[in-house]
Protein backbone atom coordinates (compact mmCIF):
# COMPACT_ATOMS: atom_id res chain seq x y z
CA UNK A 1 0.00 0.00 0.00
CA UNK A 2 1.43 3.42 -0.88
CA UNK A 3 2.35 5.31 2.24
CA UNK A 4 0.04 8.21 1.41
CA UNK A 5 -3.11 6.19 0.74
CA UNK A 6 -6.08 7.62 2.64
CA UNK A 7 -7.37 5.40 5.45
CA UNK A 8 -10.80 5.97 7.05
CA UNK A 9 -9.69 4.74 10.47
CA UNK A 10 -6.83 3.07 12.32
CA UNK A 11 -7.15 -0.30 10.63
CA UNK A 12 -6.44 -0.98 7.00
CA UNK A 13 -4.57 -3.21 4.61
CA UNK A 14 -1.38 -1.35 5.45
CA UNK A 15 -1.21 -2.98 8.87
CA UNK A 16 -0.29 -6.26 7.23
CA UNK A 17 2.88 -4.72 5.83
CA UNK A 18 4.51 -4.79 9.28
CA UNK A 19 2.57 -7.71 10.84
CA UNK A 20 4.80 -10.31 12.50
CA UNK A 21 7.77 -7.96 12.99
CA UNK A 22 8.81 -6.46 16.31
CA UNK A 23 8.99 -2.73 16.06
CA UNK A 24 8.38 0.63 17.69
CA UNK A 25 5.46 2.88 16.86
CA UNK A 26 5.59 6.69 16.98
CA UNK A 27 2.25 8.51 16.90
CA UNK A 28 1.88 12.21 16.06
CA UNK A 29 -1.60 13.81 16.06
CA UNK A 30 -1.81 16.83 13.78
CA UNK A 31 -4.36 19.51 12.94
CA UNK A 32 -3.17 21.98 10.28
CA UNK A 33 0.51 21.79 11.23
CA UNK A 34 2.22 22.44 7.89
CA UNK A 35 4.63 24.94 9.47
CA UNK A 36 5.86 22.46 12.09
CA UNK A 37 5.41 18.91 10.83
CA UNK A 38 8.58 18.66 8.72
CA UNK A 39 10.88 19.45 11.64
CA UNK A 40 8.95 17.02 13.81
CA UNK A 41 9.14 14.12 11.34
CA UNK A 42 12.79 14.81 10.52
CA UNK A 43 13.69 14.63 14.22
CA UNK A 44 11.79 11.35 14.67
CA UNK A 45 13.62 9.82 11.73
CA UNK A 46 16.95 10.75 13.33
CA UNK A 47 15.85 9.23 16.64
CA UNK A 48 14.67 6.10 14.81
CA UNK A 49 18.12 5.67 13.25
CA UNK A 50 19.95 5.83 16.59
CA UNK A 51 22.50 2.98 16.71
CA UNK A 52 21.36 1.94 20.20
CA UNK A 53 18.09 0.70 18.67
CA UNK A 54 20.13 -1.91 16.75
CA UNK A 55 18.15 -1.42 13.57
CA UNK A 56 14.71 -2.13 15.04
CA UNK A 57 11.99 -0.90 12.71
CA UNK A 58 10.15 2.28 13.64
CA UNK A 59 6.72 3.04 12.20
CA UNK A 60 5.98 6.78 12.15
CA UNK A 61 2.27 7.56 12.07
CA UNK A 62 0.81 11.02 11.60
CA UNK A 63 -2.88 11.12 12.47
CA UNK A 64 -4.41 13.98 10.50
CA UNK A 65 -7.36 15.32 12.46
CA UNK A 66 -9.46 17.58 10.28
CA UNK A 67 -6.45 18.92 8.38
CA UNK A 68 -7.14 21.34 5.52
CA UNK A 69 -3.59 22.53 4.81
CA UNK A 70 -0.44 20.87 3.49
CA UNK A 71 0.34 18.77 6.56
CA UNK A 72 -0.48 15.47 4.84
CA UNK A 73 1.80 16.08 1.86
CA UNK A 74 4.73 17.22 4.00
CA UNK A 75 4.38 14.32 6.44
CA UNK A 76 4.12 11.79 3.62
CA UNK A 77 7.16 13.25 1.86
CA UNK A 78 9.03 12.86 5.16
CA UNK A 79 8.29 9.14 5.27
CA UNK A 80 5.38 9.04 7.70
CA UNK A 81 2.38 6.80 7.25
CA UNK A 82 -0.86 8.80 7.27
CA UNK A 83 -4.16 8.16 9.01
CA UNK A 84 -7.23 10.38 8.87
CA UNK A 85 -9.87 11.30 11.42
CA UNK A 86 -12.21 14.27 11.53
CA UNK A 87 -12.91 14.66 15.23
CA UNK A 88 -10.99 17.70 16.47
CA UNK A 89 -10.16 15.45 19.42
CA UNK A 90 -6.55 14.74 20.35
CA UNK A 91 -7.44 11.77 22.54
CA UNK A 92 -9.21 10.08 19.67
CA UNK A 93 -6.38 10.90 17.27
CA UNK A 94 -3.78 9.36 19.59
CA UNK A 95 -5.98 6.31 20.12
CA UNK A 96 -6.43 5.79 16.38
CA UNK A 97 -2.68 5.94 15.83
CA UNK A 98 -1.96 3.63 18.76
CA UNK A 99 -4.49 1.06 17.56
CA UNK A 100 -2.99 1.03 14.08
CA UNK A 101 0.54 0.66 15.46
CA UNK A 102 -0.51 -2.20 17.75
CA UNK A 103 -2.21 -4.02 14.89
CA UNK A 104 0.96 -3.56 12.86
CA UNK A 105 3.05 -5.23 15.57
CA UNK A 106 4.47 -2.40 17.69
CA UNK A 107 5.82 -3.47 21.09
CA UNK A 108 6.33 0.12 22.27
CA UNK A 109 4.29 3.26 21.56
CA UNK A 110 5.93 6.69 21.67
CA UNK A 111 3.87 9.88 21.43
CA UNK A 112 4.82 13.42 20.58
CA UNK A 113 3.12 16.49 19.11
CA UNK A 114 3.38 18.00 15.66
CA UNK A 115 4.80 21.26 17.00
CA UNK A 116 7.60 19.45 18.81
CA UNK A 117 11.08 18.18 17.93
CA UNK A 118 12.45 15.08 19.63
CA UNK A 119 16.07 14.51 20.53
CA UNK A 120 18.34 12.01 18.74
CA UNK A 121 18.16 9.63 21.72
CA UNK A 122 14.46 10.12 22.41
CA UNK A 123 13.36 6.58 21.63
CA UNK A 124 16.42 4.86 23.05
CA UNK A 125 16.16 6.93 26.25
CA UNK A 126 12.55 5.87 26.71
CA UNK A 127 13.39 2.19 26.29
CA UNK A 128 16.43 2.48 28.57
CA UNK A 129 14.20 3.27 31.56
CA UNK A 130 13.05 -0.36 31.69
CA UNK A 131 9.55 0.69 32.73
CA UNK A 132 6.04 0.05 31.47
CA UNK A 133 5.69 3.75 30.70
CA UNK A 134 7.88 6.85 30.55
CA UNK A 135 6.72 10.39 31.25
CA UNK A 136 9.26 12.87 29.90
CA UNK A 137 9.73 16.60 30.23
CA UNK A 138 9.57 19.30 27.55
CA UNK A 139 11.90 22.17 26.79
CA UNK A 140 11.01 25.54 25.27
CA UNK A 141 13.69 27.48 23.40
CA UNK A 142 11.63 30.13 21.63
CA UNK A 143 9.36 32.38 23.67
CA UNK A 144 9.04 35.11 21.04
CA UNK A 145 5.35 34.43 20.43
CA UNK A 146 4.63 36.14 23.74
CA UNK A 147 5.96 39.50 22.61
CA UNK A 148 6.70 41.88 25.46
CA UNK A 149 6.11 39.10 27.97
CA UNK A 150 8.61 36.70 26.33
CA UNK A 151 11.46 37.10 28.81
CA UNK A 152 9.15 37.11 31.79
CA UNK A 153 7.47 33.93 30.52
CA UNK A 154 10.86 32.27 30.11
CA UNK A 155 11.95 33.22 33.60
CA UNK A 156 8.67 32.03 35.13
CA UNK A 157 8.94 28.70 33.34
CA UNK A 158 12.54 28.15 34.43
CA UNK A 159 11.64 29.00 38.02
CA UNK A 160 8.62 26.72 38.28
CA UNK A 161 9.17 23.81 35.89
CA UNK A 162 11.05 20.75 37.12
CA UNK A 163 13.09 19.49 34.17
CA UNK A 164 14.80 16.69 36.09
CA UNK A 165 14.39 13.02 36.92
CA UNK A 166 11.64 12.47 39.45
CA UNK A 167 9.42 15.24 38.05
CA UNK A 168 5.67 14.70 37.92
CA UNK A 169 4.87 16.35 34.58
CA UNK A 170 2.72 14.57 32.02
CA UNK A 171 3.04 15.67 28.39
CA UNK A 172 1.54 14.05 25.32
CA UNK A 173 4.54 15.53 23.51
CA UNK A 174 6.91 13.23 25.42
CA UNK A 175 5.25 10.00 26.45
CA UNK A 176 6.09 6.35 25.89
CA UNK A 177 4.34 3.16 26.92
CA UNK A 178 4.70 -0.56 26.34
CA UNK A 179 1.92 -1.94 24.17
CA UNK A 180 0.97 -4.51 26.81
CA UNK A 181 0.59 -1.84 29.51
CA UNK A 182 -1.30 0.49 27.17
CA UNK A 183 -3.77 -2.25 26.33
CA UNK A 184 -4.33 -3.19 29.98
CA UNK A 185 -5.02 0.46 30.82
CA UNK A 186 -7.64 0.76 28.10
CA UNK A 187 -5.75 3.19 25.89
CA UNK A 188 -6.45 6.85 25.30
CA UNK A 189 -9.90 8.19 26.05
CA UNK A 190 -11.57 10.46 23.44
CA UNK A 191 -10.80 13.66 25.35
CA UNK A 192 -10.11 17.04 23.78
CA UNK A 193 -7.39 17.65 26.39
CA UNK A 194 -5.76 15.92 29.37
CA UNK A 195 -5.99 12.61 27.53
CA UNK A 196 -2.36 12.02 28.50
CA UNK A 197 -3.12 12.59 32.19
CA UNK A 198 -6.08 10.19 32.02
CA UNK A 199 -3.92 7.49 30.44
CA UNK A 200 -1.20 7.80 33.08
CA UNK A 201 -3.82 7.63 35.82
CA UNK A 202 -5.22 4.46 34.26
CA UNK A 203 -1.72 2.98 33.98
CA UNK A 204 -1.09 3.62 37.67
CA UNK A 205 -4.41 2.04 38.60
CA UNK A 206 -3.35 -1.08 36.69
CA UNK A 207 -0.05 -1.22 38.57
CA UNK A 208 2.17 -0.18 35.68
CA UNK A 209 5.68 0.96 36.48
CA UNK A 210 6.24 4.56 35.39
CA UNK A 211 9.57 6.32 34.94
CA UNK A 212 9.46 10.08 35.50
CA UNK A 213 12.54 10.83 33.47
CA UNK A 214 14.18 13.89 31.92
CA UNK A 215 16.40 11.72 29.72
CA UNK A 216 14.10 11.54 26.64
CA UNK A 217 14.43 15.09 25.30
CA UNK A 218 11.71 17.03 23.46
CA UNK A 219 11.70 20.68 22.45
CA UNK A 220 8.16 21.99 22.08
CA UNK A 221 6.45 25.16 20.94
CA UNK A 222 5.33 27.96 23.24
CA UNK A 223 2.92 29.31 20.65
CA UNK A 224 0.01 31.42 21.81
CA UNK A 225 -2.45 29.74 19.42
CA UNK A 226 -2.56 26.51 21.42
CA UNK A 227 -4.83 23.64 20.36
CA UNK A 228 -5.75 21.66 23.51
CA UNK A 229 -7.87 23.69 25.97
CA UNK A 230 -6.21 22.04 28.96
CA UNK A 231 -2.76 21.39 27.55
CA UNK A 232 0.70 22.94 27.88
CA UNK A 233 -0.17 25.93 25.71
CA UNK A 234 -3.27 26.68 27.77
CA UNK A 235 -1.15 26.58 30.92
CA UNK A 236 1.22 29.12 29.41
CA UNK A 237 -1.71 31.34 28.49
CA UNK A 238 -2.90 31.33 32.09
CA UNK A 239 0.57 32.33 33.25
CA UNK A 240 0.69 35.15 30.72
CA UNK A 241 -2.74 36.31 31.86
CA UNK A 242 -1.25 37.03 35.26
CA UNK A 243 1.19 39.49 33.71
CA UNK A 244 -1.48 41.74 32.22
Amino acid sequence: MPRNRRLPCALGAGAAVFSGFQMLGVIVPAHDEESHIKACIDSIRIAAANPSLHGEAVLILVVLDGCTDGTARIASDGGARLLWVNAQNVGMARAVGAHYAIQAGARWLAFTDADSVVGPQWLSAQLAQGSDAVCGTVEVRDWSDWGLHSERMRQQHVATYNDADGHRHIHGANLGVATSAYTRAGGFQPLVSSEDVALVQALRQKGASIAWSAAPRVVTSARRAHRAPGGFGATLARVAGGFS
